[in-house]
C-alpha cells in the first residue's frame, strides 16, 4: 500500500494538527486509534486504557482498530495519511509482552516506505484528558519507534520544528505529490 502514509513520532509533537492540515488540503486522513479508544473507554467506563494494566489491552485494541482502518482505507483514492497506526501499536505489544507482534504484523501489513516522524517538541507539548502522560514518558517511545521502523524496511523522515503548513509541504514534496 504505497499510498498509505504513516505520520508517527513523539506524543504531542504535532501529528494530529498536521493531519488536520492535510485533510484541509483535500487528502484522506485517519485519526489515531489511541485517541479514539481512550474517548470510547472513558465514555463507557472501560478498562482498555494506556494507564491501566500497563496498556496491553489498550494496545491490542489499537491493533484491531488499525487493521480495520487499513481495510476501510482501501476504498479511498489517492494518498491516505494515518496518525500513528498498526506499527506503533504492534511495537508496544512486543515491548510489553515479548510477543512477535511487531515483526508479524509489520511485515504483513505495509505502508509507504517513507514514515514521517514528529520529534519531541517541548514548546508545543500539552496533556489533555486523552493524553495524561508527560513528555518524559513520550520521548522513549519516540526513540524506540525511530529505531524500529528501519528494521521493517521503512525510511523514517524526521520532520523539522516548523509551521504546520511547512511540514505538510515537506511531506507532499517528499512523496512527489503537489504541495
Amino acid at each position: 500500500m504505497d499510498r498509505f502514509v504513516v505520520i508517527t513520532g513523539c506524543s504531542g509533537g504535532g501529528k494530529s494538527t498536521l493531519l488536520e492540515e492535510l485533510a484541509r488540503r483535500g487528502y484522506a486522513t485517519v485519526e489515531e486509534p489511541g485517541r479514539r479508544i481512550v474517548r470510547e473507554e472513558l465514555a463507557r467506563g472501560g478498562q482498555a486504557l494506556p494507564w491501566i494494566d500497563g496498556g496491553v489491552a489498550f494496545l491490542r485494541r489499537a491493533i484491531e482498530m488499525a487493521l480495520a482502518d487499513r481495510a476501510a482505507a482501501q476504498s479511498l483514492q489517492g494518498w491516505v495519511f494515518f496518525d500513528r497506526g498498526l506499527i506503533d501499536a504492534a511495537s508496544g505489544v512486543t515491548l510489553l509482552t515479548g510477543e512477535p507482534a511487531l515483526t508479524t504484523l509489520g511485515h504483513a501489513h505495509r505502508y509507504n516506505r517513507r514514515v514521517f516522524m514528529t520529534p519531541p517538541w517541548p514548546e508545543i507539548y500539552v496533556t489533555d484528558p486523552e493524553r495524561r502522560h508527560g513528555l518524559s514518558d513520550a520521548e522513549p517511545e519516540y526513540h524506540r519507534l525511530l529505531a524500529e521502523y528501519p528494521t521493517l524496511g521503512y525510511a523514517p523522515v524526521v520532520l523539522p520544528k516548523v509551521s504546520v503548513a511547512d511540514r505538510a509541504d515537506l511531506i507532499l514534496r517528499r512523496l512527489g505529490a503537489c504541495a
